[in-house]
């Protein structure tokens, strides 16, 4: 059943909006932006930025912050799977997996900061062993000028979906006769693995790495809570100007966007770069039959950082809920002196707006996507059953190139375009409205429902719809009856995670809500910067609270659907 439209209609949802931002942050760059005034074009913007203080180094810090946390994370998650796959503590590991990435980002920097500070729970643990720590510590560890909290706090991120990705790739290359052939030649694991495994796996995850590149140079939410401050990273430096009353200072941050672009595009060329350089050092590894048989201490050393990163993430989600319920939590206590549930009651009239508004934002997006992918697919289903012609051959390589396109919304620094989008919808009347930002979570979360449902999608056994076929079913029948209950599971999967993805994100809601559209997210980094730690806590959990509850959905529609479904009564 071919839906020719949809491609084309999915790529414009992607495509579309990003194209258009990118053109009106780029007018207001060049000194075209009417409300301010600004007719004619100019570089005064630029200028303006260049004289701006301290923008050196907010460059580099997005720079090094965003090369340093996937470079890390990249290598943790390679170095984990060469030397530890398929084994009992890796399948421990994995198990945390899902619940880490339903973790949005804001609630994991929230909760890392609650374990880190001087008056965090770890030295909460140190201080009966040390009399110095009698008192807090006076040591800069969040917001510290190199920004070493904020790569952390990416690290702790990006280990979980890279190691998705990854296995994910695992399942198309031939991983498994690859390393027992290493292995027979007298390689180490690891050596083996980066040998025969890791070139190809690497092509298999190419575009999630640069996409996790490009977002950890352009993080807003995480950096205004992790990150430096004197001065703060380039991203959020440029969300500041365009928040500003000043319509003048949207001009520089315009300018700044086109800067953080330029920044991104930089550090995906030093990834390239280093791809090669990579290439080179494997080849002339293999060359000279460097076995490194004995990578013991690399292994364990992977693994009880790997394992200490989930720990610390497990211990941020127990500070928050600590400090949601905590009455009098005094340092260097490690436990509060009472369970309150005053805090949850505080905030409760707070809360129902955001929820509300986040669920809207969340499931109205998501749906749209769900339907986008699945019509996508179904056209993809039709257009293989077709193949063998020349034209399908082309549509063959059209569907190649979508499958990239999906990764661009990921790839293009969201403040890059996000801000001419607000330009865009302030001149056609739709700023500060719940349906733009609908349209703009609409963009990210469409690519990670495509992502969760393909490979269900085409993994399906094609002889239920076979048998179906031959018993007289039309197409249609054959989608509605068999197809679309056998995919169920997947399907509310797909749209739970992109429930989840719409939830942790906080850009797209700050500028094309223009602050009057409120979600947790929102919320729970704007309380960040006060300091009431219990807000902080009852604020980041339900933003973690509403993904958790959407993947249990997720999980329970399906028992109780498709028996309805199927015509019979369920068990």
């Amino acid at each position: 059943m071919r839906l020719r439209p949809v491609p084309g209609l999915v790529a414009l949802v992607l495509a579309g909006p990003i194209a258009l931002g990118l053109v009106w942050t780029g007018l207001p760059a060049l000194g075209i932006l009417p409300a301010a005034g600004a007719t004619g074009p100019s570089l005064a913007p630029f200028a303006q930025l260049l004289e701006t203080p301290g923008l050196a180094r907010s460059v580099l810090l997005s720079l090094g912050t965003g090369l340093a946390a996937t470079a890390l994370s990249l290598a943790l998650v390679l170095v984990l799977l060469a030397g530890w796959l398929d084994s009992a503590p890796f399948t421990g590991l994995r198990r945390l997996l899902s619940p880490l990435l339903a973790v949005p980002h804001a609630a994991a920097a929230l909760g890392l900061a609650l374990v880190i500070a001087p008056s965090g729970l770890l030295i909460r643990l140190a201080a009966p062993f040390d009399a110095d720590l009698a008192r807090p510590p006076d040591w800069l560890i969040l917001q510290d000028p190199l920004g070493l909290s904020l790569v952390l706090g990416l690290v702790l991120k990006e280990v979980p979906f890279l190691l998705l990705m990854a296995l994910a790739g695992l399942n198309q290359i031939d991983a498994q006769p690859r390393m027992r052939l290493a292995q027979s030649l007298g390689y180490g694991r690891v050596a083996g693995f980066c040998l025969a495994v890791a070139p190809p796996l690497y092509r298999q995850m190419r575009l999630p790495v640069l996409a996790v590149l490009a977002f950890s140079t352009s993080v807003v939410d995480m950096a205004l809570i992790l990150g430096p401050t004197l001065p703060p990273t380039l991203a959020v430096q440029v969300t500041r100007w365009m928040g500003d009353p000043d319509l003048a200072l949207r001009l520089k941050g315009a300018a700044g966007a086109v800067l953080q672009l330029g920044v991104s595009l930089a550090a995906i060329a030093v990834c390239i770069a280093g791809e090669r350089l990579a290439a080179r050092l494997w080849r002339t590894l293999g060359s000279r039959g460097v076995r490194a048989r004995k990578d013991g201490i690399v292994r364990g050393t992977v693994l009880v950082l790997v394992a200490a990163l989930a720990l610390l993430a497990l211990a941020g989600l127990a500070a928050l809920v600590l400090w949601s319920v905590a009455a009098g939590w005094r340092y260097p206590d490690l436990l509060p002196s009472r369970i309150v549930a005053t805090h949850w009651l505080q905030a409760a009239p707070d809360l129902g707006t955001a929820i509300s508004t986040t669920l809207a934002a969340g499931l109205a997006a998501s749906l749209v996507a769900g339907v986008l992918v699945v019509a996508l697919l179904q056209d993809r289903q039709g257009e293989e059953k077709d193949a063998g012609h020349d034209a399908e051959r082309a549509d063959g390589r059209a569907s190649r190139w979508l499958d990239r396109l999906m990764f661009l919304p990921l790839l293009v620094p969201q403040v890059a375009f996000l801000f001419g989008l607000q330009v865009l919808f302030l001149d056609i009347g739709l700023d500060g409205s719940l349906p733009a930002v609908m349209l703009a979570h609409l963009v990210f979360v469409l690519p990670y429902v495509f992502l969760s449902l393909r490979d269900p999608w085409s993994a399906l056994d094609p002889r239920f719809e076979q048998v179906a076929t031959s018993l007289g079913a039309s197409r249609a029948r054959v989608f509605w009856r068999i197809r679309l209950p056998l995919m169920l599971p997947a399907l509310a999967t797909a749209l739970a995670l992109g429930l989840a993805v719409s939830v942790s994100l906080y850009l797209p809601t700050l500028l094309i809500g223009g602050g009057r559209v409120v979600t947790l997210t929102t919320e729970a980094v704007a309380l960040a910067s006060g300091g009431n730690r219990p807000l902080i806590a009852v604020h980041a959990l339900m933003q973690l609270l509403l993904p958790c509850l959407a993947f249990a959905a997720a999980a329970l529609a399906p028992r109780l659907l498709l028996p309805r479904l199927h015509g019979r009564r369920p068990t």
